[in-house]
């Protein structure tokens, strides 16, 4: 039966009017299926560009609305999310000039060659074709750029691939918004508007994992969440790939050179970096390695200094509210464990910023403090004393993957080919997708070399959900042996009738 959606205020906790209905079992596959007969409409790339362009465009004039409909919804603010809209319109633009370009179809001939050694070669041909109906799950902490008309949306059309979004319940009538707004961008461009598909509730999301005609999934969210979809896409009786960007606790650690040289500077930077949007990025750097002695005291003082001076902010929902909370009370438990800023509840609903502290000698000797590697989504972050290089080892051999690493060094240290910040970078390369060095993980550029994504649970695949290369999680390769070229897809044929960027007999042919 089905259940109606309401819109909560996160500034007041108070319901709002019904903004949608949970979709039951039987409107799942109505969606789903309505996906799947419309597949073959996104076949004409030109089209595809045109639906993104469109899409950008839309977005666009209806700002105003969007941007008022999320902030009733999240309590981001009118700022915050005139950026994030910005950012997903500029992601659809990027992706329609992506499908435009096409050498994203990775295009590969190697002709015959039958006195080839040892062994004769024959015609081949090699493309990537679209996967099928996507499903997208929407994230809490980005309604527009990770949600309905976000990356995972966006990447998925340019592949060829429509989509089927369900929506998260911190903004259903946002959600509702973007989607009819894509649904009317692909009228517009010559599409069905069932190339995007919308869907509310819990178990919507578990029948649209085990839809049969589902053919790959991409999600942002909790590593409980994630993993449970994940483990659905694998058991099904045919698994699909699913692309799931799941808990991330950021690493940075500061050198004692880097300490020395600007510990003020680091620390009003740590407090900005871990404060933005109220600690709820998935970058936020939640676990800092800084050193003993009077330099990482300065750092601490500077730091203690910015956070106190940071505004209590309210959280996306009550339950991350109360899972902040307790979060912060567990790790405030746990002995050796600090808080020179207590953060915590401020008020009948916001919460303030603070930062924890504990020995190295502390998180490296055991399984007591197993809680400090595990993400805290809100406003605090875990500073880590350490007394040597070794410290900082033990805490980093316990890690878990990440989206991000971060190391802070000396001047001579980056000048330093084999030195200890080279030494740095190969030890934190294993644990994250994305190094920085003298920056914050906060702010994810979106560009063609970007990587969003790292070893679990940071993501349960290799791919990124952020620049050009998104679009590879829903493709598959196809080659093609021997085949008239009458039969061949024409991006395959001699002759290049579509002008497309190709590898002909190992060259490239532009």
């Amino acid at each position: 039966m089905a259940t109606a959606v309401w819109s909560v205020d996160p500034r007041t906790g108070k319901q709002r009017e019904e903004v949608a209905v949970e979709a039951t079992p039987a409107e799942v596959d109505e969606a789903v299926r309505a996906a799947h007969a419309v597949r073959g409409s996104l076949a004409d790339r030109a089209v595809r560009t045109a639906f993104l362009r469109t899409a950008a465009d839309l977005l666009d004039e209806a700002g105003d609305h969007v941007v008022e409909a999320a902030d009733a919804e999240t309590a981001l603010g009118p700022g915050r999310l005139t950026g994030e809209l910005a950012r997903t319109t500029y992601q659809l633009r990027a992706f329609a000039d992506l499908v435009d370009e096409g050498s994203f179809l990775g295009v590969m001939i190697d002709h015959a060659d039958p006195d080839l050694k040892p062994v004769p070669r024959p015609d081949l041909r090699r493309y990537k074709v679209p996967l099928g109906v996507v499903a997208v799950y929407s994230a809490s902490n980005f309604p527009l750029a990770f949600s309905v008309p976000g990356g995972d949306t966006a990447s998925a059309l340019a592949a060829g691939c429509p989509v089927v979004v369900k929506a998260h319940p911190d903004h259903p009538a946002t959600s509702e918004l973007c989607a009819s707004v894509l649904r009317r961008a692909a009228v517009q461009a010559g599409l069905p508007a069932d190339v995007v598909r919308l869907v509310h509730g819990f178990e919507a999301g578990v029948e649209l994992i085990r839809h049969p005609l589902v053919s790959a999934a991409g999600f942002t969210g909790s590593v409980r969440g994630g993993r449970a979809l994940f483990d659905a896409a694998a058991a099904r009786p045919v698994p699909i790939p699913f692309h799931g960007e799941l808990g991330s606790l950021n690493p940075v650690v500061v050198t004692e050179a880097a300490a020395a040289e600007r510990a003020e500077e680091i620390g009003t930077g740590l407090a900005g970096s871990m404060t933005l949007g109220t600690g709820q990025f998935c970058v936020k750097p939640g676990l800092v390695l800084a050193p003993s002695g009077a330099a990482g005291d300065r750092l601490l003082s500077a730091l203690t200094d910015a956070v106190s001076r940071t505004e209590a902010g309210v959280l996306l929902d009550t339950r991350m509210r109360d899972n902040f909370v307790r979060g912060v009370r567990e790790r405030l438990d746990l002995p050796g464990v600090d808080s020179p800023v207590t953060p915590g509840e401020s008020g009948e609903l916001a919460v303030g910023a603070g930062y924890l502290t504990v020995p190295a000698a502390r998180l490296a000797g055991g399984d007591a403090h197993e809680l400090l590697l595990e993400e805290c989504f809100g406003p605090v972050t875990v500073v880590v004393r350490y007394e040597n290089a070794a410290e900082v080892s033990a805490v980093l051999e316990r890690l878990p993957g990440n989206l991000t690493a971060t190391v802070h060094i000396g001047e001579r240290e980056a000048a330093e080919e084999n030195g200890s910040g080279a030494r740095l970078l190969a030890e934190l390369t294993p644990l994250a997708g994305r190094l920085l060095v003298n920056g914050w993980p906060t702010g994810v550029a979106v560009a063609p070399a970007q990587h969003h994504g790292g070893p679990y649970p940071a993501t349960t695949s290799t791919s990124t959900s952020v620049g050009s290369t998104a679009i590879e999680r829903w493709l598959r390769p196809v080659a093609y042996q021997n085949t008239p070229q009458a039969l061949l897809p024409p991006e395959l044929r001699d002759g290049n009738p579509l002008g497309l960027p190709r590898r002909v007999d190992g060259r490239p042919e532009l």
